[in-house]
This record gives structure tokens, sequence and C-alpha cells, in this order.
């Protein structure tokens, strides 16, 4: 057994990991074998990812390290230390992403991409810009003087805003306002004309920099200066926990609280004047305790994740078109198949619209009663509603539980529902205290041969282009009657219900897992064989961690695919010696969770939707299944293998954040598992 000092030495705060993740990300933008354009990407999703961590997790911290409770004075202490490193380890990063947004700069240069600042344009390029203001900028450019602002806070903060400070030489007197960026309707990146092979771009900032005469016209002003800066707020709803509103009146309010939520970080041009930085941050009432960081020119880099490609497509990943399996392309009942045996899809390998196919099928179909799923984040366009609401017009009883509380989705959920609704759809709204992030449908056939399917991700058609998620499609009648028994439990929350085949949380899910852990320990005393294979996108939870210390500590192989949050350390003598972690960041983001144990050699092979953190195993229904079909196992076996020996994206993931790249022994060659499984399913394709 592992005593609690020990564990404690031996666990990685989830905060910290989290910042080490993040720091993989950055390391994609740092490697030249990155086409250009997919480095700017990848700066772009680590200041989104950075954005997002402050307004949720550096919030939470906040809010406990200035609590005066006194029996919550360890839980104080604890979060002041973990934000004094978490700054640590924000400044350090932050000189890295500056000094990588030169270099990729300094490259798209030499590829004939050209930034150009506002004290950069020639004349034509001059008339360009004022033609623009004045046909498209000019009505969505509306300044604020910064002495009517009374909090910044009030203010949104997925805007970037420009402080203005401006003189006039006749007057002497010195005047400052405030401009929110047009992103959202004009683009963070204003294309001009082409000129000698070159392509010519701007940021709209210095758009708006070089159009200050024409926005502030009629003033007295010869001397116009302009500094970015943004600002972060607490992201934390207050929710109103008034019984007689319905929960959707509460998420709808807790939505619209959230932009009264205090500013935590503030990111400044270092160049921006004294004067008008003290202006700035009187606005902003911060604490000690928050971050305030002089940085570049610009701020809320998320806007590369769309900078535009120039018509430069070399300077882009390889398009890797979704593969369609031929069951979709012919006329064949897709749900007579999965009847005939289990069916599967790893998306963004296979193509989304199998699932979409089944779901248009079921709401055709005769032989159909009725369809129940879960629903989690939802495309803007959804074709997966689409066809639940023809389903219902079609007279099929349709239920759907759809989560409100996905973070930063509530409003669009909140949305389709009401759609849904009005087409008939029976909708719930979840279970009251515990999030449905459970991604599961249950078709009832009029014959009784019920098919389920179960998966790792959203049903989501976006999302299902960029992150990899394994499908499940079967009519195995043991685990089609534990799906519907997981809608039964979500209807009725406080009747038993016991599940035959599936792992569920926050039922029995964690005890499960356990056991599946003390068997392979067992397996391995007894000399039979033993392992532990997981790809999973976070690991937390200080019980599994323990865990898997333990079953290390045994002799137990434990191998992980990683690719968040990891709270392991991979060098303790004796404990972890038997503890291998690899996290992979690549074009797709790393999202299936596969979870596979010797079981004395009979192999016993799971997927679902559930990360071992706390929220997964205790505040979430979750489920995970076993899967049967050979042939199905044996390709979740080959997913988590090429992962596990990607050595060209992998990294190794030790508790301390150095991120190390692997070492590939020579004469071998470095292995890209997504490129590796992509190759696989193409050549199984056209062997078919």
């Amino acid at each position: 057994m592992i005593d609690k000092k020990t564990l404690s030495e031996a666990y990685v705060d989830r905060d910290l990991s989290w910042m080490f993740f993040n720091r993989r990300i950055l390391q994609e933008a740092t490697k030249t074998n990155v086409p250009l354009l997919e480095r700017l990407s990848f700066l772009g999703i680590y200041s989104n990812n950075l954005d997002e961590f402050f307004r949720v997790r550096m919030a939470t911290l906040n809010r406990i390290a200035e609590c005066q409770d006194k029996s919550l004075r360890k839980e104080r202490i604890h979060a002041q230390e973990l934000i004094r490193q978490i700054t640590k380890l924000n400044n350090r990063y932050a000189k890295e992403y500056e000094s990588t947004i030169a270099d990729v700069t300094r490259h798209l240069e030499e590829e004939h991409i050209c930034l150009l600042k506002d004290n950069q344009l020639d004349e034509v390029q001059q008339e360009f810009i004022r033609d623009y203001y004045r046909q498209k900028l000019s009505g969505f450019v509306s300044p604020l003087w910064l002495a009517a602002v009374k909090h910044l806070s009030d203010e949104n903060d997925e805007t970037i805003h420009l402080a203005v400070r401006m003189q006039s030489g006749k007057k002497k007197n010195v005047e400052y306002a405030l401009i929110a960026l047009p992103v959202a309707e004009c683009g963070r990146f204003v294309r001009l004309p082409d000129k000698e092979g070159k392509s010519y771009l701007m940021y709209l900032d210095d758009v708006v920099r070089y159009c200050l005469p024409m926005i502030f016209f009629g003033m007295d002003y010869d001397s116009f200066q302009a500094y970015a800066f943004k600002f972060t707020k607490d992201a934390e709803m207050e929710m109103d926990n008034d019984l007689r509103n319905g929960v959707l009146q509460k998420i709808s309010k807790g939505v619209k609280s959230r932009r009264k939520g205090n500013a935590l970080r503030v990111i400044y041009d270092a160049e921006m004047p004294k004067d008008l930085l003290k202006r700035v941050m009187d606005k902003l009432s911060l604490d000690k305790l928050d971050t305030v960081q002089a940085s570049g020119r610009y701020h809320n880099h998320k806007d590369l994740m769309s900078f535009p490609d120039c018509g430069r497509k070399d300077l882009k990943y390889p398009a890797w078109p979704p593969l369609v399996k031929p069951e979709v392309d012919s006329c064949q009942s897709l749900l007579k198949l999965i009847q005939q045996g289990d069916r599967y899809i790893h998306v963004p390998y296979h193509s989304f619209d199998y699932y979409i196919r089944v779901l248009q099928e079921a709401a055709i179909s005769k032989e159909v009663k009725s369809i129940k799923t879960t629903l989690y984040r939802l495309a803007k366009d959804s074709k997966v509603v689409k066809a639940l609401i023809c389903a219902a017009r079609n007279g099929k009883k349709v239920t759907v539980v759809i989560e409100l509380l996905a973070r930063f989705d509530e409003a669009s959920n909140i949305g389709w529902s009401k759609k849904m609704q009005d087409a008939g759809i029976h909708v719930i709204f979840g279970v009251e205290g515990l999030k449905v992030h459970s991604k599961i449908t249950h078709i009832t056939m009029k014959t009784g041969a019920n098919i389920a399917c179960i998966s790792t991700g959203n049903f989501h058609e976006g999302n299902a282009r960029t992150y990899t998620d394994y499908m499940l499609m079967t009519a195995t009648r043991s685990i089609v009657n534990d799906v519907d028994n997981v809608f039964n439990f979500i209807e009725k929350p406080y009747i038993p219900v016991k599940f035959k085949e599936l792992l569920v949380s926050p039922n029995e899910m964690r005890q499960k897992f356990i056991k599946l852990i003390n068997d392979e320990i067992k397996n391995k005393q007894s000399g039979k064989p033993a392992y532990i294979r997981i790809k999973i996108n976070h690991i937390t939870d200080p019980m599994m961690v323990k865990k898997l210390y333990e079953a290390s500590a045994n002799g137990v192989p434990v191998d992980l695919l990683v690719r968040g949050n990891c709270s392991l350390v991979t060098d303790i003598p004796g404990i972890s010696d038997n503890i291998r972690i690899n996290g992979i960041i690549d074009r797709y983001l790393e999202h299936s969770r596969i979870f596979i144990f010797a079981a004395g050699g009979e192999d016993k092979t799971f997927i679902g939707s559930a990360d071992w953190m706390p929220r997964n195993l205790d505040n979430r229904v979750e489920v995970v299944s076993p899967v049967y079909d050979p042939k199905i196992k044996t390709d979740l076996r080959q997913v988590v293998d090429y992962g596990l020996h990607d050595t060209w994206q992998g990294r190794i993931v030790d508790g301390k954040g150095e991120n190390l790249p692997w070492t590939v022994a020579e004469g071998e060659y470095a292995l890209r598992s997504q490129e590796a499984l992509y190759n696989h399913y193409q050549e199984a394709m056209d062997g078919e």
C-alpha cells in the first residue's frame, strides 16, 4: 500500500498539469517540421486555452484564496501557493510564446505573406484602407471616453480593446478613449491587394490605428496613440437558487450573469504610456492575486486559428478526407447491418455521416418506435437535431437529454432545446446536481431487436472533423438494455438501477474500474498475463492515481496515453517504475477514451465518455461500455498501440512539465500515430 505522504508527494495538482499540457501545444508551434500556417493555429489554440483556464480554473483558485472562512484555511493556503506557481509558469511560457510569434512572423515574410503595421503602408495601400473604413468598418467602431466608463469589467472580455491617447498640439490637452475592435463583424485580419507576388495583411488593430483621425473626425487632435490590452473575467456563473424558477430559467440567468464577472487577468502592450496604463488599471479593480502582464503589440491570439491562408495550401497539413464506409454509399439498411453484428466508426478518420444515416433511417423507418439520445454540445446547423425533429414529426417518440451546463455552450443548447420542444420532442434537462456527460443513443424497434450507440465524444458534426472519437453501434441485448436503463436513471434518478454490462457513474463506475485494476495486480502476482493500457483525456482523481501506482509497484505494466491533465509522476523508484505516459498533440485533438486490461489473457476492452477525474466519476452521468466484437477489439488495440509508440508527435509526460520528446533508436523510424491510423484505415477500405 502507498501511504498518504508518498501519495501527496507523487500527486501533481490538476492545474499545474494543465499548464504542462498547454505548453505541449505551444511546443508544437515551435516545430519547424509543422506546416507554417498550422504553427499559427497552434499559437491560437494555446492562447484560447489559456483564456478559458483563467476564466474558469484561476477564477476558482482566486475565490478559494480570498475566502476568509477559517475552516478552509488549508485550502486557502494551497490555492495561494498554486496561484504563485501558475503565475511563475505563465510568465515563463509567455516569453516562449512571444518568441515563437516573432519567429513564425519572420517565416511568413520569407513565404511572401507580410503583416503590415499602420505606419508601413504605401499610398495605394493607404487608399485601400481608407475605402475599407468607409465601406465596412465605420459603422462598427464606437469609441467611448475612458472617463465615462465606470468599470471596464462590465465590458465583454472576449473583445480586443484599444486604449487611445489623443493630444492637441495647440491646446496641449490630452484625452483618453476606449475602442472595442469589431472582430465578430469584420474579422481579425484584413487582406490587402497582392503586389509583386506577395500577400499583404493587417491586424484589425492596426487598421483601426491608421483610421483614428477618421474615427475622431471633427475633433481638434493632431496626435493619436493606441495600445491594445485584454482582460479575462471570472466565468463562474452566479446560479440562481430560487426553486420557483425552472432549470431553463436558472441557466439563462446564469449565462447573463457571466458578463458581470470580475477581471482577474490583464495583458497590455508594454509600450503603453504610464498615464494611459494607470487610467486603464483604475477601471479594472484588480487585487494582489490577479495577473497583470506586460506583453507585445497584439493580444487575443485565438484569432490565429482562422488566419487567412492566402491560397497557400502548401503551408497547411495535406488533406485527409474522412473515409466513407461502403455501406453508407449503398442502399443497405444500416439498422439491419447493426442488428447482424457490431459496427464502429473512428472519427475523423471515418465520416460521421454513418451516425447521421443511422438517425435519418430511424426517423423514417416504420420499424422504429422511439429514439432516445443525450446531447452535450451541438453543431451550429446540427444534422443530428434535424434528424431527431424529422423522427418526431413522423410520429416516433423522441426523447432528448440535453445538458444545459455544457460550459460556454449553454445559450446554444437552450436555443436548440426550444426548437426541439416545438417539434414535439420530449426534452429532459439533465439531472439536478449531476451533469449528463454520457454519449449514448437508444433506438427501440417494433421487433424488439433494439440498437444502441455508445460514443467517446459528442454527437457533433463539427467536432467529428477535428476530434478523434470512437463510436460503437450494437444490438447486443444486454448492452442495449443497460443503455435504456441509463435513460431511466436520468428520468428517475432516485430509483436504484443496476447495470449488468455498462460502467456508469455516479453509480458503480469507480468501483468497477478499481476492481479491474485489482484483478490485474492479482493476476500479476499469480503469474498470469497482466497489463493496463489506457487512452484518456485526463487522469487527476487521487484514488485512481493511487491505484495505478499500486499496480505499477506490484509489477503491472501501466501504459497511458494522456492528452491533458495528468497527476502522475513517473520517476518515483519502487512506485512508478512500470508507468509510461505519452502525450500526443497533432492535427487532430485526441479525445477518445479506451481502456484495455489483460484480465489474465481474456483481454477486456472498454470505450466511453469518462475521464478519471473526480467530476467524471462522482458528479456526472458517464457511460463506459465493454466491447466484445473481436474485430473492433483488435482495432482498438491498434489505436492504443500506435499512440503508445508515437515518437513523432508524442511527448514524455513525467509530471515535471519538461515535455521531452521520445528518443528514437538509431536505425528506427519515428512513428506518427495519426498518419499511421489514417493510412491503416485507407488500406482497409481499399481492401473491401
